[in-house]
C-alpha cells in the first residue's frame, strides 16, 4: 500500500490503538459486577471485550456470567461512575505512540482521534495521559449519529482536519475501525497489538497490519 508515512492526515483509533486502557476499563467492569453479586474477571479475558464502548464490554461481560441481559442497562451507570474517577490510573500510551505522533506531525501531518468512547471520557482521558495537545480533531462516539464501523466518525474527522478520504490513513485495532475505514473510502492499518474482540490481526481486513506503532514512520 505503500509508505505509510506520506499520508496528509492520521486517523487514531483510542482504546487499544494509542492507549492500553483495559486495566481501568477492567477495575470498573468489575466494580458494576460486584455491586450486582457478580464475580469478576482478570484482564487477560476483559481485553477480549473492550474497545467499542461501555456497552458492548457490559454486555460481553453479562452474557460471560450468565446474568440477564437486562442487567447491562442498570450497571451501566455504575460503571462510568467508577471510570471517570479512575480513568488513567493505570492506563497508558503504547510504545513509541507519543514519539511517533510527534514525528508526523513534525511533518505537517494533520493528527486524529476517532472512538466510540463517549466525549466526555475521551477529553478526559486524553486531559490526564497528557495528550489534550496532540491532536487538531477529536470525533467520540457521541460526535455523530452514528459510531463506528458506519462511516460518519471518519468523514466528520475529515472534514475536521480539511482533508480528503484518500489523503488520510486510519489506524485501529478492530472490524469496527476497518468497517468505519472502508465505508468511508480511507485506507487502514491495524495494529497487531490491540483489543480485536478475539479476532486475529491478519482476519481484520486491514491493508496492512503493523507489529509496533513506529511501522508509520
Amino acid at each position: 500500500m505503500g509508505k505509510l508515512s506520506r499520508y496528509a492526515g492520521y486517523l487514531f483509533d483510542l482504546d487499544g490503538t494509542l492507549i492500553d486502557t483495559a486495566p481501568d476499563l477492567t477495575f470498573a467492569l468489575n466494580h458494576a459486577l460486584a455491586e450486582f453479586g457478580l464475580n469478576g474477571v482478570d484482564v487477560a479475558v476483559a481485553r477480549n471485550w473492550v474497545g467499542q464502548g461501555a456497552r458492548s464490554a457490559l454486555e460481553r461481560a453479562v452474557a460471560h456470567r450468565d446474568a440477564p441481559a437486562d442487567a447491562v442497562d442498570a450497571m451501566l451507570a455504575s460503571f462510568l461512575e467508577c471510570y471517570r474517577g479512575r480513568i488513567a490510573v493505570e492506563s497508558a500510551p503504547f510504545a513509541d505512540v507519543e514519539e511517533t505522533l510527534a514525528v508526523l506531525a513534525g511533518r505537517g501531518a494533520k493528527l486524529a482521534v476517532v472512538t466510540n468512547k463517549r466525549g466526555e471520557l475521551t477529553n478526559k482521558l486524553l486531559a490526564e495521559i497528557g495528550f489534550a495537545g496532540h491532536f487538531d480533531a477529536v470525533v467520540a462516539g457521541d460526535t455523530t449519529a452514528r459510531s463506528k464501523p458506519a462511516p460518519d466518525p471518519a468523514l466528520a474527522a475529515c472534514e475536521a482536519l480539511g482533508l480528503g478520504v484518500d489523503e488520510v490513513l486510519f489506524v485501529g485495532d478492530s472490524l469496527a475501525d476497518v468497517g468505519c475505514a472502508r465505508a468511508a473510502g480511507c485506507a487502514v492499518v491495524c495494529v497487531a497489538y490491540g483489543y480485536r474482540q478475539g479476532v486475529a490481526a491478519a482476519d481484520l481486513g486491514a491493508d496492512a497490519v503493523i507489529e509496533t506503532f513506529r511501522d508509520l514512520l
